[in-house]
């Protein structure tokens, strides 16, 4: 849809002497530049564009041919609406001069074998009509990236957001509107296989809480041998406004993160792929594994008590030995799946669980109640800092079950 403003001074011309009854067929592709143009880009799968231009017509009814060749676009999405008329230039009409041209669609059809359609367009005089084009587009591509960049006590970050759009839609487009579905509205222009990156917003003393886990299921072991469990680190993020969020869901996209160092820089930490996080969801950012907490977990009892023939019960005890050597006090998040611990005692009988906590059992609190599920567990275990020897004191704690009537 490239505009040749040679051919629109020919076809303007051939409208203006054939007689009132005559067709005037008059090509988009020689008409002037987009009026405006909105180019709507929250759909993950579809991209909606709408552009104005203002169409010469002449009086009886003219042909307005639309053509794509070599675009995405979905023929079957295309409207077109007029929006308004410009006063009629016809000669006969001089005292009404100023009034609005009369225009309406009569009908579309589309010719054989072209990427095209053509419309019908009734008008009761001659001028100029404003018509709006709406389409979905193919091939025109957005993204959304991040820069979290974090304070030197970890306590609050800075969250950019960023849109990237990338033009392979074999198509320009000159100033537009462009709107991400939520956030500012950008104007700007964008040519064929440009791509351009606009910031869409920016959070600044966002609290972030800074977590450890354990998970054997989810995460393993850092070193198997000695049952020593991987111990990652995340970034945590509530996207509310309580927590200086909360303007919209926090789109999927490739988190680069920082953190002040304390001396008026940045350093680089790690990235992560940041998922797509509703109002009041959480977002977790992967910043590495702790080398200074460290936690054995061996299956410190595991027995079975016959309740009638085949079947029984299973007691296991799973035994975690914890060590902290920061030089701060922090908080362990211990999960567990006990299908999991099932099947790594007995092996996988593909039933569901049925399961109790037991006496034995030394968690303070209790399973996080909000995060635990049937099957998953959460506990939180406050690690004391280390000594001023550096030694670190050997926190030893038990998940105590009872797997129920297994045969």
């Amino acid at each position: 849809m490239r505009f040749h403003r040679s051919l629109l001074c020919l076809a303007v011309a051939a409208a203006s002497v054939v007689p009132a009854t005559a067709f005037a067929r008059i090509k988009l592709i020689t008409l002037p530049v987009r009026e405006r143009v909105e180019i709507q880009l929250d759909n993950p799968n579809a991209t909606l564009v709408e552009e104005e231009r203002i169409v010469p017509l002449v009086r009886g009814v003219n042909q307005v041919d639309f053509s794509w060749a070599n675009t995405q676009i979905d023929p079957g999405t295309i409207v077109f609406r007029v929006v308004g008329g410009a006063a009629k230039a016809d000669a006969k009409a001089e005292a009404k001069a100023t009034d609005p041209l009369d225009v309406k669609v009569l009908s579309v059809s589309y010719p054989p074998n072209e990427a095209s359609l053509v419309w019908q367009v009734s008008s009761n005089g001659s001028g100029g009509a404003r018509v709006r084009i709406s389409y979905l587009l193919g091939n025109m591509n957005k993204s959304f990236n991040y820069r979290a960049t974090a304070s030197n006590d970890e306590k609050t970050l800075v969250l950019s957001e960023y849109m990237r759009i990338q033009n392979l839609a074999n198509e320009s487009f000159g100033s537009s509107g462009l709107w991400a579905g939520f956030g500012p509205r950008f104007l700007k222009p964008i040519g064929i296989n440009e791509t351009k990156e606009m910031l869409v917003e920016k959070f600044a003393e966002v609290p972030v809480k800074k977590t450890y886990t354990c998970d054997p299921q989810a995460h393993g072991y850092l070193d198997r041998p000695q049952n020593k469990l991987m111990v990652p680190m995340h970034y945590v993020l509530t996207n509310n406004k309580a927590n200086r969020l909360g303007a919209a869901p926090l789109q999927y996209g490739k988190v680069r993160i920082f953190q002040e160092d304390g001396h008026g820089g940045t350093a680089f930490i790690g990235e992560d792929w940041g998922k797509f996080t509703p109002l009041d969801d959480e977002m977790r950012l992967y910043v590495g594994v702790a080398q200074d907490i460290v936690v054995r977990r061996t299956i410190d009892k595991n027995e079975v008590h016959r309740i009638a023939g085949n079947l029984y019960n299973r007691e296991v005890v799973v035994k975690y030995e914890i060590e902290n050597f920061k030089d701060k006090a922090a908080v362990l998040d211990v999960s567990e799946n006990v299908r999991a611990i099932r099947n790594e005692v007995a092996g996988d009988t593909g039933r569901d669980v049925q399961w109790e906590l037991d006496k034995a059992t030394t968690f303070d609190g209790g399973p996080d109640k909000e995060k635990s599920t049937f099957e998953q567990l959460l506990y939180h275990v406050s690690l004391p800092a280390r000594g001023a020897d550096g030694k670190a004191d050997k926190i030893v704690h038990k998940l105590h079950l009872l797997i129920k009537n297994e045969w």
